[in-house]
């Protein structure tokens, strides 16, 4: 049965490039603290690529092979704890290919969903290095349907409505988002919650790391819990942060019954328009 609430903790971190295993010491630390609150979460969120960072030049020799020590780490706090986790994203390797790979665990410890990053970012090279996704991220945590999408996914609309119209209420979107594109990021997330009528929980990471050209990435945070109405319930800055909140998981059928954009969509005008039918200028 759906609970009639959720509470759920967005963990924005930094990330040391390049050392998996600090990086894991700091989420196995992070989560400890998270769930030693006397109001424990239901759900945990962390960033993307938390095991590696963006060390893409060496990410053969440092992604987690098969996603073993990741799966192992987050099924045993989540079975510890009782508590879903979605988490974050990780580098994982199988055989030549790499995947950017959310794992999502329930309150057993049991893998519910794996999703690869579908949209692969050229402006950091993740094509080069990454293999895209083919897969949708929808999945069920208590009894609520769920989704998943990565940062640079955010962008693409016709993902999330895909998944709203599959009946997603709650979407995740863990992210490495950098300066200067805020604006955006937040723009993004308040007009896929409106547009879809669903919880929004978006986990950026903070800091700064340097690609192998020498050039300095600096991220500002800015993780964001928001209703389906698009109205922020918690956020943070640019420092490390739990950033918390609790949902009513009742309220994305109320929004959806009051503004029905759902019933009121003309797919036989546009459901067919994509990126193969579109009409491009020359």
């Amino acid at each position: 049965m759906k609970p009639e609430q959720w509470k759920i903790c967005a963990i924005q971190m930094d990330i040391a490039i390049g050392e998996p295993d600090r990086n894991r010491m700091q989420v196995l630390n992070k989560i400890r603290a998270v769930m030693e609150q006397e109001d424990k979460p239901d759900v945990i969120v962390l960033p993307e690529m938390w095991n590696t960072g963006y060390a893409l030049e060496r990410i053969h020799e440092l992604a987690d092979e098969q996603g073993e020590q990741t799966i192992q780490m987050l099924s045993a706090l989540a079975a510890q704890y009782q508590v879903n986790i979605v988490g974050g994203s990780v580098a994982v390797r199988e055989q030549d290919r790499i995947y950017n790979r959310v794992y999502v665990l329930n309150r057993q410890g049991q893998i519910v969903k794996m999703y690869d990053k579908t949209h692969l970012f050229r402006l950091m090279d993740e094509h080069h290095y990454l293999t895209a996704g083919e897969a949708l991220g929808q999945f069920t945590l208590d009894g609520v349907s769920c989704g998943v999408i990565i940062c640079y996914d955010l962008r693409f609309p016709e993902l999330t409505r895909t998944l709203a119209l599959q009946g997603v209420e709650v979407l995740f979107v863990p992210a490495q988002w950098p300066h200067p594109r805020l604006h955006h990021w937040q723009t993004l997330l308040t007009a896929r919650s409106i547009e879809n009528q669903m919880y929004m929980v978006a986990c950026n990471r903070v800091g700064s790391s340097k690609g192998a050209d020498g050039k300095e990435t600096s991220f500002f945070g800015s993780s964001v819990i928001l209703d389906p109405w698009g109205e922020t319930l918690a956020g943070a800055g640019e420092e490390e942060a739990f950033v918390q909140a609790h949902i009513q998981l009742s309220l994305v059928e109320e929004v959806r019954g009051r503004i029905p954009v759902f019933e009121d969509r003309r797919e036989t005008l546009y459901g067919a328009v994509g990126p193969n039918t579109a009409v491009l200028p020359s």
